[in-house]
């Protein structure tokens, strides 16, 4: 009798419905390899997490800038993959919480300057360009002394749209500022200049257009001998920077072949 029951006519098996995907939306930044970047195919995306591998403190990288040449398409390969490279996470945030909040109004988001977020560059985003605010510690009282550094103009770092051959020059007075716990007074002058593009070849994946763009940021205390800081960071569309390389401080050669700091997008 149980067994009839089981199999009466009111046990059916229900009829499913084929799966329906949702819609995925579109895609915030789709790159169209136009061979420019514009103020949207750079914007800041706060709160993602960014990995890069990074080569450990003390050491340097031996680095190609120039590229090769190949079917009349420059190529960079920087896809070695070294060992002792290390794992860092960053990523770009509101400036809302941050303990010098109040000193930059205006300012839209804050991103790591170093891999290991101890210090940051307050930033804001338009159509005519990126500008960084200024600089300070992550933390309100490391060990090693606050660093506060208000620029009293804001520093078009990148300038759009970005292409090869674009340049521009920007500089800015520091004024009451602190380095380090000490006060600090100085100017700075960033010299900018999208050298190239062509194909990018990392350890994770490759990038079909990127833009080499150099940075020759000359930092004058009020008191001290000017240094020259050089260092060549690759753009991608939609990506933002996928690669830097920083030559030694005091280096002032626009094709370096060493590098103090060398970081690359990661998949890990």
């Amino acid at each position: 009798m149980l067994l009839l029951a089981a199999c009466s006519e009111n046990q059916t098996f229900p009829m499913r419905e084929p799966y329906r995907p949702g819609d995925p939306g579109p895609l915030d930044c789709v790159p169209n390899l136009d061979g420019r970047i514009d103020s949207e195919e750079l914007a800041p995306a706060l709160g993602v997490p960014v990995s890069l591998l990074v080569n450990p403190v003390g050491t340097t990288r031996e680095v190609d800038l120039v590229g090769q040449v190949i079917d009349e398409r420059r190529v960079w390969d920087q896809g070695a993959d070294y060992a002792d490279d290390q794992l860092a996470r960053i990523e770009a945030s509101e400036l809302e919480g941050w303990w010098f909040a109040d000193r930059f109004p205006g300012a839209e988001f804050v991103a790591p300057l170093d891999p290991a977020g101890q210090s940051v560059g307050v930033y804001v985003h338009d159509e005519a360009a990126l500008f960084l605010l200024g600089v300070a510690s992550a933390s309100e009282d490391p060990p090693e002394g606050r660093t506060l550094l208000v620029y009293d103009d804001p520093i078009a770092l990148y300038r759009f749209p970005m292409e090869p051959g674009a340049s521009h020059v920007s500089a800015s007075d520091i004024r009451d500022g602190v380095l380090r716990g000490l006060p600090y007074a100085g100017r700075d002058v960033y010299e900018v200049q999208v050298v190239s593009a062509g194909r990018l070849e990392l350890p994770d994946l490759s990038f079909t257009q990127a833009m080499r763009v150099d940075v020759r940021t000359t930092v004058s205390p009020a008191a001290g001998a000017p240094v020259v800081q050089r260092q060549s960071s690759f753009l991608f569309e939609c990506f933002g920077e996928v690669a830097r390389a920083t030559a030694p401080m005091g280096t002032d050669t626009l094709d370096f072949t060493t590098a103090a700091e060398l970081r690359r997008f990661s998949l890990e």
